[in-house]
């Protein structure tokens, strides 16, 4: 769906958008970052981007750090989208060779249509006020990856019967 810049930027967008109070709180890259567990260059260098896109405002100093510019109701998950993503229009065939719509379309051509469709529709559909609600009226709170135990991974191949 998207790529792991722009999870990181939701991510970080919606740290912001739990606290929101009208932009007086502000959170710095370091706090976003322990708070999601998240790499603190990556997360100071994703803000950058987003205040260049007037998503976030960033002040320096002591009790500076990062707000939302707007209220989370007011801010899709497409804007964060937008900002780390190019939209594909290309129409070529996953199966190679070809470009679907040049004839024949491909086996999974609708799907994939019927797919992007649902992307764009749940992006541009969403807030980053879901977060806020979630944390200011539910108490809702994420919890950090080191005390969600992990369960044991099998690759699938090691679920597979071998061959003889």
């Amino acid at each position: 769906m998207y790529g792991k810049q722009t999870e990181r930027a939701i991510a970080a967008m919606s740290r912001l958008a739990e606290v929101w109070d009208g932009g007086r709180t502000r959170l710095s890259a370091m706090d976003i970052a322990e708070q999601r567990s998240l790499p603190g260059p990556m997360v100071a260098k994703i803000l950058t981007a987003l205040s260049q896109a007037k998503l976030v405002v960033g002040s320096p100093g002591p009790g500076g750090g990062y707000a939302l510019t707007r209220p989370p109701a007011e801010i899709t998950l497409q804007e964060v989208y937008d900002v780390f993503e190019r939209e594909d229009v290309s129409h070529l065939c996953p199966f190679g060779g070809g470009v679907c719509g040049a004839g024949e379309p491909c086996a999974i051509h609708d799907k994939l249509v019927s797919m992007q469709a649902a992307t764009r529709s749940f992006l541009g559909d969403n807030t980053f006020e879901m977060f806020r609600a979630a944390a200011q009226e539910k108490g809702l709170r994420p919890t950090p990856k080191d005390v969600i135990p992990e369960a044991p991974r099998e690759s699938y191949r090691a679920l597979q019967p071998r061959k003889r």
